[in-house]
């Protein structure tokens, strides 16, 4: 399995920087305008409306165009739904499936709830489960982002051959039982994960004639007629906002809220639109409000904040094939005062941990203790290694996404800091699809980005970037083999372990150093009841939020 991910893990940072529009705009785009401008305002008696603010734009809302973005997964997963989803407290939830199970890791068992049904009445079976995945396999369409090639009768790059009719690997085994099979071991997280959150299954029964090479550009999914989930699309504008209706016949109950939007802002305006309340909802990972605003949002009287559990990981990847002598990672560890990162640009939101882990994951090892500053120890490793002919005047090329004003505060800190040590960097900010480029062509010595390692499931990542094929460059046969070790077993414990073999050897080799875990802020307006903002789980039970006034 290692190989093989490299796909997936590239498209999931990529998807985000490469904001091109598959689909197109809804199709009574003049009357939605009007419809999503006057969103928050409501007459007593009348429609209850609700809207999220979001901070990234769309590329699509085609299910069969998934790119593993948070605002695409969580704006098409309200009409069509994953199979599982994660909760807040990081367990896996039935959504459209009851269960999803494996004896061997390799057979994937999934069963449908036997009460879904589509918003027209059709009960959703295996078949649509199997056309939805044979869809996203087809070269037409040419979704790299799925990950399907980890599964037998997919190739390699992810695609079936072109008119192929069925996936050995994908059966319906009955009406609502579908066996998946892998090409080689799986952890049951990764599935579900990787395939479980991601697939958001699509109706036969009303596509099926619809030509493959239609599909992606199929006007349909701006505003489908039938759907599984709480809401359906009425219009979009891919830049600006997506409006939604409640689906009355959603299996799991009816939603409390007749009309939901999305609406796609600036991070600078999340504060003035929950201020004057033409925002009602902030989540974690879709709509990042400013470290700036975070005093000034926790002070709104119409607002409850809520800090999400510690993903984020503000990463600073090294190219070891540049920075090749261990003892100048080891020293640029021990030269930076993360703790001080922390309290003085995050507000003490967040933590400090070695390797990928934090502690939000069921993996997390605390007897790791992370590396303390130490300058004086920093000061020694550097004088050792020019010793050996590290050549002390080489200055080190720091690339920093211009976009995360926090951070780019916090490296010129750090090159202050390691400057005092005797190792100079220079700080280049660059937008994010730059940034990409550099870590792609392997043309940096430092580059820092926000980095979201699952926290039931880092396995796809870590295995990645820990590749000669990943940023780092760096490959190491011990965490290679505790990383095999992680998809052979479900057991907490036992991956627990191989993880902390993995943590406690990059604490030494260091390819990468974790600046800081960011504990983002989330916000509700207190006029929306039943809803939680979170990192994970906030929109599960979409359907239960009401409005109290």
């Amino acid at each position: 399995m290692k190989r093989r991910l490299i796909q997936r893990a590239t498209a999931l940072l990529l998807g985000f920087v490469l904001l091109i529009t598959l689909t197109a705009c809804g199709s009574n785009g003049n009357s939605s305008k009007s419809e999503e401008a006057d969103g928050n305002k409501q007459s007593a008696g009348k429609e209850k409306i609700v809207n999220i603010g979001m901070t990234d734009t769309l590329t699509s809302v085609n299910p069969l165009l998934m790119d593993a973005t948070e605002i695409l997964k969580y704006s098409l997963a309200f009409e069509f739904l994953p199979l599982v989803e994660l909760n807040s407290k990081l367990e896996f939830q039935s959504m459209l499936a009851s269960s999803i199970t494996t004896k061997d890791n390799r057979n994937f068992i999934v069963n449908i709830d036997k009460d879904a049904v589509w918003s027209d009445g059709t009960p959703v079976t295996a078949e649509d489960v199997v056309f939805t995945v044979l869809r996203l396999a087809s070269p037409k369409l040419a979704n790299a982002s799925m990950a399907l090639y980890a599964f037998e009768g997919v190739g390699d790059d992810g695609f079936v051959e072109e008119g192929a009719t069925e996936i050995k690997g994908v059966k319906a085994v009955d009406n609502k039982t579908v066996q998946f099979t892998t090409k080689y071991d799986m952890a049951l997280t990764t599935f579900e994960n990787t395939y479980g959150r991601y697939i958001l299954t699509i109706p036969k029964h009303i596509l099926k004639d619809v030509p493959e090479d239609q599909l992606a550009s199929y006007s349909w999914f701006n505003a489908p007629t039938v759907v599984s989930g709480p809401y359906k699309i009425t219009s979009v504008d891919l830049q600006h906002y997506v409006s939604y209706e409640a689906n009355d016949k959603y299996f799991k109950g009816a939603p409390k809220i007749n009309k939901l939007n999305i609406k796609i802002v600036t991070a600078a305006q999340l504060l003035t639109g929950l201020q004057s309340g033409e925002i009602d909802f902030v989540q974690q990972t879709t709509g990042g409000i400013l470290q700036e605003d975070y005093k000034s949002v926790e002070g709104l009287s119409n607002v409850t904040v809520n800090y999400g559990a510690p993903v984020t990981n503000q990463s600073i990847f090294f190219n070891t094939t540049s920075v090749t002598d261990v003892r100048i990672r080891q020293a640029i560890l021990y030269g930076i005062e993360r703790k001080k990162l922390v309290s003085g640009f995050m507000n003490d939101k967040g933590e400090v941990v070695d390797g990928f882990l934090s502690s939000a994951s069921p993996f997390y090892d605390s007897s790791l203790v992370p590396t303390a500053y130490d300058p004086d120890k920093a000061k020694e490793l550097v004088k050792e290694a020019a010793a050996d002919g590290w050549d002390s005047s080489k200055v080190l090329q720091f690339y920093v996404n211009s976009g995360d004003t926090t951070f780019t505060q916090a490296a010129d800190y750090i090159t202050a800091s390691l400057a005092d040590l005797g190792i100079k960097l220079q700080v280049n900010t660059v937008d994010l699809a730059t940034l990409m480029s550099k870590a792609g062509s392997k043309d940096f010595d430092l580059m820092a980005v926000q980095y979201t390692y699952a926290p039931v499931d880092p396995y796809p990542d870590v295995n990645w970037l820990l590749s000669a094929d990943g940023w780092t460059g760096y490959a190491n046969n011990t965490i290679t083999d505790a990383l095999a070790a992680t998809q052979k077993t479900s057991d907490v414990n036992e991956i627990k372990k191989q993880y902390l073999t993995i943590d406690s050897t990059m604490q030494q080799d260091v390819p990468m150093i974790s600046a800081y875990v960011i504990s983002a802020m989330g916000a509700v307006n207190k006029r929306l009841a039943n809803a939680t903002p979170d990192v994970y789980g906030s929109f599960i039970n979409v359907n239960e939020w009401d409005v109290t006034e």
